[in-house]
C-alpha cells in the first residue's frame, strides 16, 4: 500500500479533549447508505454534541436552527435515525447508539408521535429496525 502523504501538516489534526467521535462502522457497515443528508446532520450535530453515553438534550427549536431545518425537517431526520437504528429518543433527549451489533430485540423506546399519518411501508420499515413497538 502506497503510505499517504499529509497534505496540509499545519493544519494535521490532533484529538482534542472533549469528548466526541463518529464511528468509523457508520460507513464500513452501510449505516450511512440507509439516511437521507438531513438525518446524517442531525447524526453529526448530535455525535458532536453527546457526553460518553452519547446522551445530549437540545431542543427541537435550537436543532432546527442549528441545522437549518424546519420542524418538520428535523421531525423527519430523527425518525430516519430511529428507523435506522442510530439514535434514541425521548423528548428532550437524544442517545447516539452503539454501532454493535446487538442481541436480541432493541431496547430504544418507541418512536415519539408527531401527528403525521405514516404509510403501511413506513411501518414496517420502522419494525423492521426496532423504531416502532410490536406490542
Amino acid at each position: 500500500m502506497k503510505p499517504k502523504p499529509i497534505l496540509c501538516p499545519e493544519r494535521l489534526r490532533r484529538v482534542p479533549r472533549q469528548f466526541s467521535w463518529i464511528d468509523q462502522r457508520l460507513v464500513r457497515d452501510g449505516h450511512i447508505s440507509r439516511c437521507g443528508a438531513n438525518a446524517l446532520a442531525l447524526y453529526l450535530l448530535l455525535c458532536t454534541v453527546a457526553d460518553a453515553q452519547g446522551l445530549s438534550y437540545y431542543s427541537d427549536p435550537k436543532v432546527a436552527s442549528l441545522l437549518s431545518l424546519s420542524e418538520s425537517e428535523l421531525r423527519k431526520a430523527r425518525a430516519e435515525l430511529l428507523s435506522a437504528a442510530l439514535i434514541a429518543y425521548r423528548n428532550p433527549f437524544y442517545q447516539v447508539l452503539s454501532l454493535e451489533p446487538h442481541q436480541g430485540p432493541m431496547t430504544q423506546p418507541p418512536a415519539p408521535r408527531t401527528g403525521q399519518a405514516l404509510s403501511v411501508a413506513d411501518i414496517l420499515r420502522q419494525m423492521k429496525h426496532g423504531g416502532l413497538s410490536r406490542d
